[in-house]
């Protein structure tokens, strides 16, 4: 079972630009990058510091180069830290048991400095180093520092010459699928309330599904974070308005999170109404006007994720004609008096969730139109193509 996890994974590695490619070239350029600093150490410094620099490279070496530069420049600061601290106490009292506990305690204070960042542990284990097999003397350490200077250029050199990939056009096509789906559920919805015979296994599938999107949306929201870092520093260039891309899809994730908070309540309630008989009982004109809202949204939702350049005018007014509908139906259920007290609970709650969905979605829809900067012309929406 393994070794056919671990061919799918080279498969999907060879077939096309994705994570499994990432990982794979960025542990090529790690084995290349430490080998290089390896070799140069040896050859140009004592053996006692050479492994400083592939364990640098190591360091230099992250999914980023925006984390490869802040890590390494974190480890660079951590590494002067220690070997000075080792230096001054030899230099000043001398090698003995009690100044390595003295390096230690004071190593361990200043590990935690938050501007060493992870590395605060490398203060204290650099100068254990220096302090042991340098002796602090300032030549060992003019060694160490040469070292560590070879691994930090071999990673970076490595990071530089292969960047990592970009995949903004990936993000944004997650989050047009996202809002695709959700499009699909609220249709899907609305055949059920028109149907005489609604399927309740049908119902409950997609209240599961309601809880599977949110859990892809936090990963979703996640991958658009650390594609926002990789555009940070990274010299691979992308197409016009990427920048103003991502952020897009992020604030629509935002507005995808909070509609379905109103999506699995109104799923919920159909359920349950599906359930006790109460849904049977609907007025025949509610449930055919209620269905209209929900494909109204449905309609807006697929217009926040499309996959290219969307006016936000364009949006309002699918909004404002799905606000018309449900304005429509809450009148009509003010005036239908013959209902019974459990429908007009339903209604009610059908009502609410479909409102307060539409004031999320125009809350939205001014957070999407603030990403677009100073973008002339069409406007922006969810995601960018």
């Amino acid at each position: 079972m393994a070794a056919g996890e671990r061919a799918g994974y080279l498969r999907r590695a060879a077939q096309g630009a994705g994570s499994e490619r990432d990982e794979l070239l960025l542990g090529a350029k790690t084995v290349v990058a430490a080998m290089a600093a390896w070799v140069l150490a040896r050859y140009l410094l004592p053996p006692a510091v050479s492994t400083f620099a592939p364990f640098t490279a190591l360091v230099a070496l992250q999914a980023t180069v925006y984390r490869s530069v802040r890590d390494c420049l974190q480890y660079v600061l951590a590494m002067a830290a220690g070997a000075t601290l080792a230096a001054t106490l030899a230099a000043v009292a001398g090698v003995h048991g009690w100044t390595f506990g003295l390096l230690t305690l004071f190593a361990l204070c200043v590990g935690k400095i938050r501007r060493f960042g992870q590395q605060g542990p490398q203060v204290a284990i650099v100068g254990f180093f220096a302090f042991s097999s340098g002796q602090g003397q300032i030549d060992y350490i003019g060694h160490l520092i040469t070292s560590v200077g070879i691994g930090a250029l071999c990673g970076l050199a490595a990071h530089l010459a292969l960047a990592p990939a970009r995949h903004t056009g990936h993000r944004q096509q997650a989050v047009t699928d996202l809002y695709t789906t959700m499009a699909q559920r609220l249709n899907d919805l609305a055949d059920t309330l028109e149907a005489e015979d609604p399927d309740r296994s049908h119902l409950r599938q997609w209240r599961r599904d309601w809880h599977r999107l949110s859990a892809e949306c936090e990963r979703i929201r996640h991958t658009i974070d650390a594609e926002i870092e990789n555009g940070r520093m990274n010299p691979r260039r992308t197409s016009s308005g990427s920048g103003e891309a991502l952020p897009r899809a992020g604030e629509a994730i935002s507005v995808a999170e909070r509609s379905m908070d109103h999506l699995r309540s109104m799923t919920r309630t159909l359920d349950y109404a599906l359930d006790s008989g109460e849904l049977g009982n609907l007025p025949a004109a509610f449930r055919p006007r209620f269905s209209a809202v929900l494909r109204a949204v449905a309609a807006t939702t697929e217009e926040i994720g499309r996959a290219s350049h969307t006016d936000p005018d364009l949006l309002g007014a699918k909004i404002d004609e799905a606000s018309a509908e449900l304005d429509l139906v809450q009148q009509q259920e003010r005036t239908t008096l013959e209902a019974s007290p459990a429908v007009h609970a339903l209604q009610g709650t059908l009502l609410t969730d479909a409102g307060r969905l539409l004031v999320d979605l125009r809350s939205g829809l001014r957070g999407l139109a603030s990403t677009r900067g100073n973008r002339s012309g069409h406007g922006s929406h969810g995601v960018e193509g």
